[in-house]
């Protein structure tokens, strides 16, 4: 008897195990916090194209619709572009719909200085300003105004790889780095040639467009990226451009998987 109840115990100590290891990978980046939205253009989204972050047309880059500016304090100078957020509607139930909508960082809500305070963007408010369809699936109207919400960091699952698009001139390469999986966000980037074993950093030029002035050296040469997330995980893409790269190519590379 003794010896059956040692491996009943057993067993049972192995699934509470699992079902913590399970709890612990499904957890958020972070816990929920406050703030409010609204939203710009129209349900087209054609307003939202383009912005702060540099990924031009959101559609060709995989973002779509689910993208939303964020307030400065947020937006942390270009450090949270293509970091990912769940948001829901909350503690108004005229105004607000149940369930929640996943949004991506794509552009930089500024403070206006025509609107007292400097409107809904002034540090150190926390703002959304998203896309009219996305708004709309969290208010009962798009009439709504300014909707409480409350949001948290939740991990970014992306389909394929890490896309490069390798754009500059000969004397300086400019790469648009997007579709980033885990925390989606990026904090560096480095490149190598494949005629050396030295990762080269690369510098931020604007939202998460990163250039480098050393072109005519990494021409003629298979090109490898080392991308970090601001949660620090590292991912290695070797020779993913091939020796005879050309500007205006894009091409992919590894994922964060491990989310």
């Amino acid at each position: 008897m003794a010896t059956t109840a040692a491996i009943l115990g057993f067993i049972i100590s192995l699934l509470l195990v699992a079902s913590n290891t399970i709890a612990v990978m499904a957890a958020p980046l972070s816990d929920w916090d406050f703030a409010d939205a609204t939203f710009y253009g129209d349900m087209s989204g054609r307003a939202t194209m383009g912005g702060d972050c540099g990924y031009g047309n959101l559609f060709d880059q995989g973002y779509g619709l689910a993208n939303t500016a964020v307030s400065g304090v947020l937006f942390n100078d270009y450090e949270t572009c293509g970091a990912c957020y769940e948001v829901q509607c909350y503690n108004d139930p005229v105004r607000c719909k149940e369930g929640s909508i996943r949004v991506t960082v794509t552009s930089l809500c500024p403070p206006d200085p025509k609107l007292p305070g400097g409107g809904l963007c002034q540090p150190p408010r926390k703002h959304f300003d998203m896309s009219e369809k996305m708004y709309v699936r969290m208010a009962t109207s798009p009439t709504a105004g300014s909707i409480p919400i409350r949001f948290r960091r939740v991990p970014c699952v992306k389909t394929g790889g890490i896309r490069f698009q390798i754009k500059g001139n000969p004397w300086w390469i400019l790469v648009l780095v997007y579709n980033v999986g885990g925390s989606g966000d990026v904090a560096a980037v480095s490149i190598k040639g494949s005629n050396s074993d030295k990762w080269i950093p690369m510098e931020r030029e604007w939202g998460q467009n990163w250039q480098i002035t050393k072109t005519p050296e990494l021409r003629g040469q298979a090109l490898s990226f080392q991308v970090t997330t601001g949660d620090g995980n590292v991912v290695e893409s070797d020779n993913v451009a091939p020796e005879d790269w050309q500007f205006g190519q894009i091409f992919e590379g590894k994922q964060f998987y491990e989310y």
